[in-house]
């Protein structure tokens, strides 16, 4: 409903007339790009949709033929533009609005106006269409990358260059210092990206940096990761992934692991068998920032001068540890029915309602493209481990211990963290998070304090992830002579809490033929809690020590019963595989009750019904407002624009 509100209060601020660009009569219904001037009169560019570009004057005529700032404000092209945010739900955001700008309101420097670059258009565009055709409308004609845009030898410009900021100019190492050592200093984002894109270029065997997306104000949410073959997921190599920084005021999380991406890096190629072990058996992907912009706000106050809150939400005033989809609710309710699934659960369609953060959208995006195994996020404020679930099972208890089906391998999880922790072994109560020391300095996250939308509940009931949350220490942006020390704290607890992606078992379920079965589910008897196969048919489930009996079924197959033992001393996952045969006879209902529709069960496609998974989180409303259909009726977006008087974009139609 506010999206419906916002698109119907920019288009009825549009003015009444067309601007001076007329129809052309080619299929698109595009402009005639006036010819090219050798001179032009720069003015100050104060368009605020276009306030962030890389340049700050512009010139007009523009190649659209708007004649003023009036002109291109009242054009459906700049309203577009200010709606794609919203229309395209954060995807491609900021890159294709700058892009936009580059052309309603062209670079003008030394009276010359400048033309972007053709290959940025073209990167763009193949990055974003998928986005535009999820919702039915057309390649806006004014982004036409042959058109509109120049290639090298015209001495184009980049539009997307202050989005980068600067990341790509290499920072020399000061003369003599080895490229082993680690300086353990604060990183703003620059530096950051810096170190984290250096250290892959050290160990471009076992490393590799990507993006996941960008933060609402443009930022890249940078990963590293590590394997033994960084860019892919190989045959029962479990995942693991450690984020910190998401909330922006919490920073050790993110040093630590900008450090620990350094350490892995130095000591795989001094020979280090532990680390050598570790990467060639995981795969392991380091998120050191979800926050990028909180933290700019941190810290531009600086260490120890920074509230208890500032900086801690995202540039929309999001905390993004609340912005995740509630399942934990849905998993209490469902509990109560006998034969209902509990693990799994899709986003409901009301989230998609309210304000959801492109960080969000990304981590959420992230984990369906990638079978996580164990995750861990850094935090700040305190010092303990605390594990799902972290919304009390009664609504009304603020402290309530609240247990997953899991709750003893969560709590080995845990244990494996704090156990090798020098000050959260500390017996003294008197230290920082002394009040946990009876406990062991871990704890259930509802028995602390009972939250809802946090990213654990949302890994465990949504994927096959299980997520823990470290408070690393009750500074939340310490001083710089304390992260050494905070460094040695910590090293051992993160390799100790990697290496236990190794518990439990592991194996691949296929037919009799050999061929995988995907998306099968592994159950495990008095554990109401499955996981799914990865596309490959291998599956992880982390199992403390034990007897258990373990369930292979998927639809369509007989279900295969096994009894495995796990040592207590087993530090590697047993290999148990399965081999499914066929049902013989005709369609039996497989699994009483409920159905819900998930990631790892999609039996039908475009599954009906209220609770029908997306393929992709951030794309759900696009797939619930497509309307093409057989008479080609109007997209549910267009009515929006039809307040531009009689010349409407009609451009934006793909029928």
């Amino acid at each position: 409903m506010l999206l419906l509100l916002l698109l119907a209060a920019l288009a009825a601020a549009a003015a009444a007339a067309w601007p001076g660009c007329q129809p052309a009569g080619g299929p698109a219904g595009s402009c005639h790009r006036p010819s090219a001037s050798d001179s032009a009169t720069c003015e100050d560019l104060q368009l605020r949709t276009c306030s962030d570009a890389a340049y700050n004057q512009t010139a007009f005529p523009t190649a659209l033929e708007h004649r003023s700032r009036e002109a291109v404000e009242s054009s459906s092209e700049y309203i577009l533009l200010s709606v794609l945010h919203h229309l395209l739900e954060g995807q491609c955001n900021p890159d294709l609005r700058l892009l936009g700008c580059a052309v309603l309101a062209p670079r003008c420097e030394g009276g010359r106006v400048h033309r972007p670059c053709r290959r940025v258009c073209e990167a763009l565009r193949e990055a974003c269409q998928p986005a535009f055709d999820a919702i039915d409308m057309a390649w806006p004609y004014f982004l036409d990358c042959g058109h509109y845009f120049g290639g090298e030898e015209e001495g184009c410009y980049d539009p997307l260059e202050k989005l980068r900021g600067g990341l790509d100019v290499e920072e020399a190492l000061p003369s003599g210092v080895p490229p082993t050592f680690i300086h353990f200093t604060h990183h703003s984002y620059a530096q950051m990206v810096r170190v984290l894109r250096r250290t892959a270029a050290r160990c471009p065997h076992v490393a590799k940096t990507y993006s996941i997306g960008r933060s609402f104000d443009g930022k890249e949410l940078l990963v590293i990761e590590f394997s033994g073959r960084p860019g892919q997921h190989e045959l029962m190599e479990p995942e693991v992934k450690l984020i910190g920084n998401i909330h922006g005021n919490e920073v050790a999380g993110r040093e630590m692991l900008v450090y620990l991406a350094q350490y892995l890096c130095s000591e795989y190629l001094l020979g280090s068998p532990r680390i050598q072990r570790l990467l060639n058996t995981t795969r392991i992907h380091l998120l050191p920032s979800m926050n990028p912009d909180g933290y700019e706000v941190a810290a531009a106050e600086g260490a120890g001068y920074n509230g208890w809150t500032s900086g801690r939400q995202n540039a929309q005033n999001l905390d993004l540890n609340r912005n995740f989809p509630d399942l934990t609710s849905e998993f209490y309710r469902l509990a109560a029915s006998r034969g209902a699934r509990t693990d799994h659960i899709p986003i409901p369609q009301h989230y998609w309602w309210g304000k959801v953060a492109p960080e969000t959208k990304a981590i959420m995006k992230w984990m369906r493209t990638t079978p996580f195994v164990l995750s861990a996020s850094l935090h700040g404020g305190d010092l303990v481990v605390s594990y799902p679930f972290d919304l009390s099972q009664n609504p009304h208890e603020e402290k309530m211990f609240s247990p997953t089906p899991d709750e003893k391998m969560f709590q080995l999880l845990a244990r494996a963290y704090a156990d090798v922790h020098p000050m959260m072994m500390d017996r003294s109560e008197n230290r920082c998070g002394g009040n946990f020391l009876k406990r062991g300095s871990i704890i259930n996250g509802a028995d602390w304090y009972s939250f809802t939308g946090g990213m654990s509940d949302f890994n465990y009931l949504h994927s096959n992830c299980f997520e823990i949350t470290v408070e690393l220490g009750c500074v939340k942006f310490p001083p710089e002579e304390a992260l050494y020390t905070l460094w040695q704290h910590n090293k051992e607890p993160l390799l100790n809490f990697m290496e236990m992606v190794h518990r439990g078992i592991k194996g691949v379920v296929m037919d009799k033929f050999g061929k995988p079965v995907k998306n099968a589910r592994i159950s495990v008897k008095g554990i109401r809690h499955d996981v799914t196969t990865a596309p490959e048919g291998d599956y992880w489930r982390l199992l403390p020590p034990g007897s258990h009996i373990v369930i292979a079924q998927a639809p369509g197959y007989s279900k295969v019963i096994k009894k495995v033992t796990i040592p207590a001393q087993m530090k590697r996952a047993g290999r148990v595989d399965f081999i499914l045969q066929p049902l013989r006879t005709g369609p039996k209902r497989f699994l009483q009750g409920p159905q819900r529709r998930s990631p790892g069960l999609r039996d039908t496609p475009q599954g009906a019904g209220p609770y029908r998974e997306p393929e992709d989180p951030g794309q759900e409303p696009f797939r619930a407002r497509r309307q093409p259909g057989a008479g080609r009726s109007k997209p549910w977006w267009w009515s929006y624009f039809t307040s531009l008087n009689q010349h409407k974009p009609r451009w934006l139609l793909k029928y």
